[in-house]
């Protein structure tokens, strides 16, 4: 797969899997976590991070970056973190 079909996939977990704000049935938003997308993707490409690594990033994002807090958001961010690194091995 090439890197753009790589960073979809990622993008994809992060919508279906992590979604904190609840964008994902929204069209005009599809792009609203790209940027951590495209980080986790940089992480997972460098091989440089854990899954416990990528769950705290997000983690990170949602809490002091969005400043959300919720039942349920650190589980929504480690299901997104393994889903990433079960990733990881195709890219």
């Amino acid at each position: 797969m090439d890197r753009k079909t790589n960073r979809a996939i990622i993008r994809k977990i992060m919508l279906t899997e992590w979604d904190p704000i609840g964008v994902s049935g929204i069209p005009e938003a599809q792009d609203e976590y790209d940027a951590y997308a495209d980080a986790v993707f940089d992480m997972l490409v460098n091989q440089t991070t854990s899954v416990d690594a990528i769950a705290q990033y997000l983690f990170k994002i949602a809490t002091e970056h969005m400043g959300l807090s919720h039942p349920g958001l650190a589980e929504r961010c480690e299901k997104a973190a393994r889903a990433a690194a079960a990733f990881q091995s195709d890219l």
